[in-house]
């Protein structure tokens, strides 16, 4: 598109967007998608401002996010959804990062909708003895079907640890469920959303349908995935309910996982809360700011680190912008500080990707994962 990283977009087609609010900017955004947009662009170092006329397109984006080592020889893959190549990418990113070789995973299904069916079984497949199942699908008036794992797979072996949160869905679900169920992997992080409804649409006149509850998805120990809704907000609420008279299953080994909707962690890790400090460097964008700042002065390389003298000019640069923290909250979120300022500079120069890795160090859902998995 001609633009580079730190680019400031002031305007596109020739309205302000430091005159709209937040549903504006959204509305504006949307009209973008259907139509070329022209942007007014203000460059760092360039006292003129520059224009672009870019077109949307569709993006077709992999399912298979990231994948890289979070430690020597355990491997993380950011499953963002399952569509129809999931399994195929999951295998490929494996196979990149060592096979059969590897110490570990950590299959991090955060904020995965979820997808295709198929491709949440062939994921599991991959990890899972030939001929154990993974889901079964009962309903009131459709015949009970059991999938189970391929006789022909040939599943990796390593330590597993799959990352779930509230907006994992669906076929991350099934896929965590039949992990745990059967002790092959541990699940880490918060409860996950509760989606596991079986749709039937029946055709209708004028090329319309109906799509009807029919069915609910159980894991192999028999918990329902689907979350009872609340009758006070939805009226058809017990259609849905999980039959389940029991609360409590058990896995292949014999451990006590809870049902009553979603998938329960293993081991709960819950994110960070949010500083004053913290909260004021990213509402500032200081971090984004700096960071396009020393890019543009000096070569960055993979082997960079934030040292002493960087943090100093850091602390300088807020301290011109009217951030003065105490010397107490400084210290307090020193690593945080360091980590943040290496994500973002490696964002601007060696790519979001690299900068992920950065941010993982970081992340105490994917650290955690990362220990329990070398201490198996």
């Amino acid at each position: 598109s001609g633009m580079s990283p730190g680019d400031e977009i002031l305007a596109v087609n020739n309205v302000r967007l430091d005159r709209l609010d937040m549903e504006q900017l959204i509305g504006l955004l949307q009209q973008s998608r259907q139509q070329p947009a022209r942007l007014v662009v203000r460059r760092p170092g360039n006292a003129k401002m520059l224009d672009f006329t870019l077109t949307p397109e569709e993006m077709q984006q992999p399912s298979v996010e990231r994948a890289f080592f979070v430690k020597p020889g355990i491997g993380y893959l950011r499953i963002a959804s399952f569509d129809e190549k999931t399994g195929e990418q999951i295998k490929s990113a494996i196979e990149s990062l060592g096979g059969r070789k590897l110490k570990g995973l950590v299959l991090d299904l955060r904020n995965n909708p979820g997808g295709l069916l198929t491709s949440a079984l062939e994921t599991a497949s991959l990890f899972l003895k030939p001929g154990l199942p993974i889901l079964t699908v009962r309903g009131r008036a459709v015949p009970q079907k059991e999938e189970k794992v391929p006789a022909d797979a040939k599943p990796y072996d390593f330590p597993v640890a799959a990352l779930i949160n509230g907006k994992s869905a669906s076929a991350s679900e099934i896929v965590a469920g039949a992990l745990q169920d059967h002790d092959r992997g541990v699940i880490v992080g918060e409860q996950s959303f509760g989606k596991g409804l079986v749709q039937s649409v029946f055709p209708l006149t004028d090329s319309t349908g109906l799509a009807l509850t029919t069915a609910l998805y159980y894991t192999p120990s028999g918990r329902s995935i689907q979350k009872p809704f609340d009758p006070s907000q939805f009226a058809l609420g017990a259609t849905a309910a999980h039959p389940n008279a029991k609360t409590d299953f058990r896995t292949d080994k014999g451990r006590v996982v809870r049902g009553g909707g979603g998938i329960m962690p293993d081991v709960g890790v819950y994110p960070p809360g949010v500083s004053r400090l913290r909260a004021a460097l990213e509402g500032s964008a200081s971090f984004t700011s700096f960071a396009t700042d020393y890019a543009q002065k000096h070569p960055v390389t993979d082997t960079f680190n934030v040292t002493p003298a960087l943090l100093d000019d850091f602390h300088i640069f807020l301290a011109e912008r009217g951030i003065q923290p105490s010397l107490s909250e400084w210290s307090g979120e020193l690593d945080f500080i360091r980590n943040r300022l290496k994500t973002e500079i490696f964002n601007q120069t060696l790519g979001v990707a690299k900068g992920d890795e950065v941010e993982a160090q970081r992340d105490p859902q994917i650290q955690r994962a990362v220990e329990l998995i070398a201490g198996h």
